[in-house]
C-alpha cells in the first residue's frame, strides 16, 4: 500500500485539491490508500465553504507521498506546515506540488537547488522569492525524481497521470485517464496554456480527427492527411490543433504513438519490431530512438519493469 497525502492550506484552490484526490483514490488496480489532510483537520478554501479533512499533519508525516495543492494568497503556511514538508523531503518521501503549492515547497526548502514550475501567473513571484530555485517558465510539470511541481490547475492532472504511470505503467494511467475523460499523456516539457484566443470548439473542433488518429496510429499519418479527414486546409489545421492542445500535430502524433507502444510492451508478447510497426514508429530503431530520448531507457528494459 503506498499512502498519498493530500495536504489542505488554508485557501486551497476546490479544482486543484479534487485532481489528486481523484487519481489516487482507492482502486482494485492501484495500491494507493489517498488522505486529504489538514492543519487541525480542518482548511478554508477559495470557493467560500471550507472542508472537513480525513486526516492531520500525523498522516501526513506517515505518507509516501505528499501533495500540496494550490492556495491563496501565497503566503508563508504556518510553521508546522513547513516542518512537516521539509521533513518529508528529509526522509526521503515523495514531494508534488499542484500550481501554486510550489510556494509551500519552497518556503520548506524542498525545492532548493532544483528546478520548480507554477502557474505563468506566478513564475516571477517564485523567482523572485526563491532565488535558490530555478524556475521552469514554459512547462506542464517538472519532475525532479522525488520532488515533482506543475502549472496551473489541469497541468496537475499531466502531472498526477505521470506519476501513476512511472509507478505502475501506461496501461493503469490510460484507464484512470479514460475514467476521466483527460488526455492519456501531455509530456510535461510542453509549453503551458498562457493567453491565446480561445479554441474552437462544436463541429469546428478537431477532437474528431484526433480520435480518428488514434485509431490508425499504425497508418502513415500526414500533416495533409489529418488536414484532410479534418476538412480545412493544412495551415488551418496546425494553428487550430495548436489552439486546442498546446503542441503541433507532429508532436501529439509521437506521443501517442509511444503511450501505444509503451501499452502493447506491458500488455502483450511482441517483439520490439511488431510493436514498431504497430504504433506507427515503423522500426524497432527508431523506436529504441525515441523511447531513449523521451523517457530514458529502452523498450525492453521498460517490458521488464512494467509487463502484466
Amino acid at each position: 500500500m503506498h499512502r498519498v497525502a493530500v495536504l489542505a492550506l488554508d485557501g486551497i484552490t476546490p479544482l486543484d485539491l479534487a485532481i489528486p484526490a481523484q487519481i489516487f483514490t482507492a482502486r482494485p488496480e492501484t495500491p494507493y490508500e489517498m488522505t486529504v489532510c489538514a492543519l487541525e483537520g480542518r482548511a478554508a478554501t477559495t470557493a467560500g465553504f471550507a472542508l472537513d479533512a480525513g486526516g492531520d499533519l500525523a498522516q501526513v508525516r506517515a505518507a509516501d507521498t505528499v501533495i500540496v495543492p494550490g492556495y491563496e494568497p501565497l503566503v508563508r503556511p504556518p510553521d508546522a506546515v513547513v516542518e512537516v514538508l521539509a521533513e518529508a523531503r528529509e526522509r526521503g518521501r515523495r514531494v508534488v506540488s499542484i500550481c501554486t503549492g510550489a510556494f509551500a515547497l519552497a518556503a520548506a526548502g524542498v525545492l532548493d537547488g532544483l528546478h520548480a514550475t507554477t502557474h505563468w501567473k506566478h513564475t516571477d513571484e517564485l523567482e523572485r522569492e526563491f532565488p535558490a530555485v530555478t524556475v521552469d517558465r514554459d512547462v506542464l510539470y517538472v519532475d525532479e525524481g522525488d520532488v515533482l511541481t506543475s502549472a496551473g490547475v489541469c497541468c496537475g492532472i499531466d502531472l498526477c497521470l505521470h506519476i501513476v504511470r512511472r509507478d505502475l505503467g501506461a496501461v493503469v494511467a490510460n484507464q484512470i485517464a479514460r475514467g476521466l475523460v483527460a488526455a492519456p499523456h501531455r509530456d510535461g516539457g510542453q509549453a503551458q496554456y498562457v493567453p491565446v484566443p480561445v479554441a474552437v470548439s462544436g463541429d469546428a473542433s478537431l477532437s474528431a480527427t484526433r480520435e480518428w488518429a488514434l485509431q490508425r496510429l499504425g497508418e502513415p499519418l500526414t500533416l495533409r492527411v489529418l488536414a484532410r479527414h479534418a476538412g480545412v486546409s493544412q495551415r488551418t489545421f496546425m494553428r487550430r490543433f495548436a489552439e486546442e492542445t498546446g503542441m503541433t500535430p507532429l508532436q501529439w502524433l509521437l506521443g501517442a504513438r509511444l503511450g501505444r507502444a509503451r501499452e502493447l510492451l506491458e500488455s502483450t508478447d511482441r517483439s520490439v519490431d511488431a510493436v514498431a510497426r504497430e504504433c506507427g514508429l515503423g522500426t524497432a530503431a527508431n523506436l529504441r530512438l525515441h523511447f531513449r530520448r523521451a523517457l530514458g531507457t529502452t523498450p525492453t528494459a521498460y517490458r521488464r519493469t512494467f509487463a502484466h
